[in-house]
């Protein structure tokens, strides 16, 4: 029965993608012509900090990518010379080389929008800020572009499925940077797993420790924004505040407006779960946490508990802490624990530790112990491939747009996977119990708790 209920939110999902927010049945679909594998695919970049130069750098290294068009707030940044970058900037230690010593060939851009207009480009690559996924995915489709898309995909959780609605109704491919989709260690665990490796499975762990104290993101005040920085452009639907040099350029993972450490690091570690175990969504969310240690200008938590409950009988728990240090999660970065066994695993490796017989129990080991690694091991890829994750993960994104097939990542499954870190969030706001509705995606113990599932975009932007 629980099986059933999960194929059927999935399915409903995809048959409710055809339908607009309001209700209306949208337009029948582009059908985009399948293109020959040999073809160059032109690319636009929109958002080309650090990891919009780290995506960059992963799609040049493919031979059928032509950059075609940059686009930043930051002029430095769009023309790609370090020279001109603040000095405060650079201190941050996250800026890129801005080496690549493109020529005028590669248009530059400081609105999205006027590089969407662009008839050459043939896919956008989105790496900016949260809070602008959204707005700058759906514009991309509805200019007939295909996207790949940094995660988290939204700032808030209704942004989702509004853009998997236009994706049905343009019929673009999207990928989302999930990059563990890519990982061929997560790929072979989530056959495994689903194939009974460790039993069934009733909980499960991850964890983002970083230690800020003392001093976190430090205590400053609002100033001017650097020369040739669009600070407007930069807030984009967001309310309208003064510039602080710790928002931006990167410190914005810590102001709930703009991120969380939940979408940034959550986000990953949740989606790779629920892919292994084959779960959709939570039926009930509990979270614990505040800004318990550290004085700094931060408007997210330091310390956050969280339990993700499923009626298939699972519970998640991810953990952040920013004030201390130590991990539950010892020779990896998750943790699956079955009825026969626990598996800890990351991008390098795994290992399998068969269960001990319990309290009244007398049976022996029901599974074998089983550790292997990617190094040097043909199972993972062919010796010499590429295996960063990332890489993988952009290589399919580029086959799928020739073949017009869906992407490891694809769009629903991004939207399901950053769902997580918003309904966290909205647990700890509300400071309760939220139990979720995932078929109508709807809160239905806490009709307040609903109206964070959005919030009003400042004019002139639209979703």
């Amino acid at each position: 029965m629980t099986t059933t209920r999960r194929k059927f939110i999935a399915s409903s999902a995809a048959a409710a993608a055809g339908i607009s927010v309001s209700g209306k049945l949208l337009g029948a679909p582009f059908i985009a012509k399948r293109r020959n594998v040999n073809d160059t695919i032109r690319m636009g970049f929109i958002g080309i900090g650090n990891r919009g130069s780290q995506l960059l750098e992963r799609f040049r290294a493919n031979e059928d990518v032509e950059v075609a068009a940059l686009c930043d707030v930051y002029a430095p940044y769009a023309n790609r010379d370090r020279s001109k970058v603040d000095k405060r900037f650079l201190e941050s230690g996250r800026i890129p080389d801005l080496n690549e010593g493109f020529g005028s060939e590669v248009k530059r851009y400081d609105d999205f929008r006027k590089l969407l207009e662009q008839k050459d480009i043939d896919a956008v690559c989105i790496a900016t800020p949260d809070h602008w996924h959204a707005i700058q995915a759906i514009q991309a489709m509805e200019a007939g572009k295909d996207v790949y898309v940094e995660k988290p995909l939204t700032i808030a959780l209704n942004e989702g499925r509004a853009m998997v609605n236009a994706q049905k109704r343009t019929n673009r491919v999207v990928g989302v940077g999930l990059n563990r989709r890519g990982s061929s260690i997560y790929q072979y665990l989530e056959r495994e797993i689903k194939n009974g490796a460790i039993g069934k499975v009733t909980s499960a762990r991850a964890e983002r420790i970083s230690n800020m104290y003392p001093n976190g993101i430090g205590k400053l005040q609002p100033e001017a924004p650097p020369k040739d920085f669009d600070w407007d452009m930069w807030l984009g639907p967001r309310a309208k505040r003064d510039y602080q040099y710790n928002i931006a350029p990167y410190y914005f993972r810590w102001w709930k407006d703009y991120s969380t450490q939940m979408g940034n690091w959550g986000v990953h570690y949740m989606d790779v779960i629920r892919w292994m175990v084959g779960e959709t969504a939570p039926k009930a969310i509990t979270a614990h946490g505040g800004k318990y240690l550290l004085d700094d200008d931060r408007t997210i938590p330091d310390t956050m508990e969280v339990l993700f409950e499923f009626d298939t009988g699972l519970i998640i728990t991810f953990s952040i802490h920013e004030a201390s240090a130590g991990s539950s999660v010892k020779g990896g970065e998750l943790e699956l624990n079955g009825s026969k066994g626990n598996l800890i695993s990351d991008e390098r490796g795994y290992s399998i530790q068969p269960s001990r017989a319990g309290q009244f129990q007398s049976w022996s080991e029901m599974i074998s112990a089983k550790e292997e690694k990617l190094e040097g091991n043909e199972k993972f890829g062919k010796p010499g491939e590429n295996q960063d994750s990332t890489f993988r993960l952009i290589r399919n994104f580029l086959d799928c747009v020739k073949s017009r097939e869906e992407p490891w990542c694809p769009l629903e499954e991004g939207h399901r996977s950053t769902s997580f870190s918003h309904l966290a969030n909205i647990a700890l706001e509300v400071g309760g119990r939220i139990e979720w509705d995932a078929l109508n995606e709807r809160i239905t113990n806490n009709e307040k708790a609903n109206d964070l599932l959005q919030y009003e975009y400042r004019e002139p932007w639209k979703l």
